[in-house]
């Protein structure tokens, strides 16, 4: 036995001496010219109408049910895929999000071949019978920046970043992944490598995309540097006011975020952030949002003060494909195995965050809405001229928020049962994919939120036609 243990250690020992993890910063020092660039990139006109959504991890069965609602988006009448002015996404809806954020309208066509039938665990290390793999989880997880964020950027983003896809003048993209150190969700946004002092213009989509989904142990994680000798911009005043702040349903995020920011500007604190999988912290993408609009130094931010004028009615779509309660260990007296306990475990944890989240969001949603109203109506009317077109009629009251939850309970059982066999991995058969879209299409299909939105749509562009 003591021989066995030795030839055990000596293999490990070997193993480990071979095992390199690339843990490389992704990221590059803050430019006045980089950060001029995004700015001027993120610009938009205002708008009547507009759809903000949010994408759920759960592998690439949560990539294709967020795809299939994006599809009905454009499929159904009227067409209201335009209106998408931001997508906030986590580990493998952000494979999606960003896809589509990319490429716009085209990339309704070719997603499916190009990103959803891709099997990305051809080329991942999988087996927990390799010494190698078993170092290289001890070494902190048995995948890195040289695979998989390499796959996505050679077969899905082609290199892009940032920066080009900010150019592209698509919908906000908030790609979210976790701060391990800070238990904090990091969303991949101009506000927040500010505070790193680093330029988010330069960092590709394939390594927000990879840190998104790097779950632990499977993945290492994703690390950026901090460089605070770099900027001399104090930190926004939502992080001093967050620490006073005791009361209201996002206080304790708000402050929890501005003590990672705070870590960020403090090289004897922080010089190095490691990113895990969104899902730890918040599986549907909403926290970033909620973190946008508490920090928020106007009523009507992160809109522009055009939109909060214009606006009339505003949809906020979150799409949960998470995964349900399997197995079968609850049948009998025996088990869970460890196995089963640890993922149960992890699933707890990230249900309760998503419920409690959801919540939130829609009372912080309520709260918004308020607060943009009131903004309205206190405003001079020659504030009013300068949004909104001559001849149009105006309220400050007629604004509408509307907050829809799609997931896979309002589909039908035989359905629900399909997506709830299919595994949370990096690869599916096309007929899991097949199903998969269509059933975010149906489960938007199912929406009367989004039905009373397109009812709205159609009134405008009929308004609109009668007026020309």
């Amino acid at each position: 036995m003591r021989l066995a243990g030795l030839m055990l250690s000596v293999v490990l020992l070997s193993a480990g001496c071979a095992t390199h993890i690339d843990n490389a910063p992704a990221n590059l020092p803050i430019t006045a010219r980089a950060s001029a660039a995004i700015e001027a990139a993120r610009s938009g006109g205002a708008r009547d109408q507009v759809i903000g959504i949010s994408l759920s991890g759960g592998g690439l069965r949560a990539a294709a049910f967020g795809f299939g609602v994006m599809q009905e988006l454009a499929a159904g009448e009227p067409d209201v895929y335009d209106d998408v002015h931001f997508i906030s996404s986590v580990s493998g809806g952000s494979l999606t999000a960003a896809y589509l954020a990319l490429e716009g309208r085209p990339g309704l066509i070719s997603l499916r071949n190009k990103v959803l039938l891709h099997n990305y665990e051809l080329d991942l290390r999988l087996s927990l019978w390799s010494p190698t793999n078993l170092m290289r989880i001890l070494a902190g997880g048995m995948n890195d920046r040289s695979n998989l964020a390499q796959i996505f950027d050679r077969d899905v983003f082609s290199g892009a970043t940032f920066e080009e896809l900010y150019a592209r003048g698509g919908p906000e993209l908030w790609i979210n992944a976790t701060d391990l150190y800070n238990r904090t969700p990091f969303p991949f946004v101009p506000q927040v490598f500010s505070a790193l002092c680093s330029d988010l213009g330069s960092v590709r989509i394939s390594d927000a995309v990879a840190a998104s989904m790097a779950v632990p142990l499977a993945f290492a994680p994703m690390v950026l540097k901090t460089y605070p000798d770099h900027c001399a911009s104090p930190l926004p005043p939502w992080v001093s006011r967050a620490s006073q702040d005791k009361g209201g349903v996002t206080a304790g995020l708000l402050a929890s975020t501005a003590r990672a920011v705070t870590n960020y500007r403090d090289p004897k604190r922080m010089r190095y952030v490691k990113l895990a999988d969104g899902g730890l912290t918040d599986n549907q993408g909403l926290s970033s949002i909620l973190v946008a609009r508490a920090a928020a130094n106007t009523p009507y931010d992160p809109f522009t003060e055009s939109d909060a004028v214009r606006l009339r009615h505003a949809l906020f779509l979150v799409v949960d494909a998470g995964r349900p309660p399997i197995g079968d260990w609850a049948l009998g007296a025996d088990g869970p195995s460890g196995f089963d306990v640890g993922l149960a475990a992890l699933d707890a944890a990230v249900d309760s965050a998503t419920r409690l989240s959801v919540q939130v969001f829609k009372e912080e949603m309520s709260r918004w809405h308020d607060q943009i109203v009131d903004f309205r109506c206190s405003l001079p009317p020659e504030r009013v001229r300068a949004w909104v077109p001559e001849g149009q009629s105006w309220d400050c009251r007629d604004l509408s928020f509307d907050v829809d939850v799609l997931s896979f309970e309002n589909l039908p059982a035989p359905l629900q049962g399909r997506l709830r066999s299919m595994p949370t991995t990096l690869v599916l058969s096309a007929e899991d994919v097949d199903a998969a879209i269509d059933a975010g299409r149906q489960a938007a299909r199912k929406s009367a939120a989004l039905l009373r939105y397109r009812m709205g749509a159609s009134m405008n562009t009929q308004s609109g036609s009668a007026n020309r």
